[in-house]
């Protein structure tokens, strides 16, 4: 019906506005920026936010697709490259280097998906990674005993590492990036005194 197309497109509004202020307020306070904020920047009533987006991590979930997508975009990238430690060691870099760029994708990497949607999306990223780690195992570059869910550790430190010195070394994490992957190949390894996570005790401790 006619009349119903000025609402469409006012509902359409509303939503691209609470994205985009929702990009901005949690890039600049992170994610458990008060709604209320989103909100008032969007130009909307914190109702209109909440019949738009049930839950903050339906918010979330619509505030870091783009992100998502270039992740994804990255892990496509690194397939292609022949080599095998090449193509592993860029993945890793690209990653770190969107997190580095963006306090979403950072914040995001610290916290459980916050929606199937989001989930879905990982997953199809963690696809292409376990076929790049399984490339580079396979060909003795990296070593045999490290596993995707340990690329955990290193997003929560490059975090970290990102939190303390982007005021005032933004690329030091580039040292750190690259002292870490040193100690993926193959020739460097030793032994591991613990066991790697499962899948089940990351998601627990991402969950806290």
């Amino acid at each position: 019906m006619p009349e119903d197309k000025p609402l469409r497109s006012d509902a359409r509004r509303n939503r691209d506005a609470l994205v985009t202020a929702a990009r901005q307020v949690f890039t600049e306070r992170g994610l458990d920026a008060p709604l209320k904020e989103v909100a008032a920047r969007a130009g909307v009533a914190i109702g209109t936010l909440y019949n738009r987006f049930p839950t903050r991590d339906d918010l979330i979930a619509a505030a870091v697709e783009d992100r998502l997508e270039a992740g994804s975009r990255i892990a496509e990238q690194a397939r292609e490259i022949d080599d095998p430690w090449d193509s592993f060691a860029y993945l890793v870099e690209k990653v770190c280097e969107l997190q580095a760029s963006d306090r979403l994708l950072s914040d995001l990497a610290l916290r459980a998906a916050p929606s199937p949607a989001v989930a879905r999306a990982q997953e199809y990223g963690h696809g292409l990674m376990r076929e790049i780690i399984t490339r580079a195992q396979r060909a003795g570059v990296l070593r045999t005993d490290w596993v995707l869910e340990d690329i955990a550790f290193i997003t929560w430190s490059h975090t970290r590492v990102l939190e303390a010195t982007a005021h005032i070394a933004p690329e030091a994490w580039r040292r750190n990036l690259a002292l870490t992957l040193d100690g993926l190949r193959a020739p460097a390894a030793h032994p591991l005194p613990a066991p790697p996570l499962t899948e089940a005790e990351l998601m627990q401790a991402l969950r806290k």
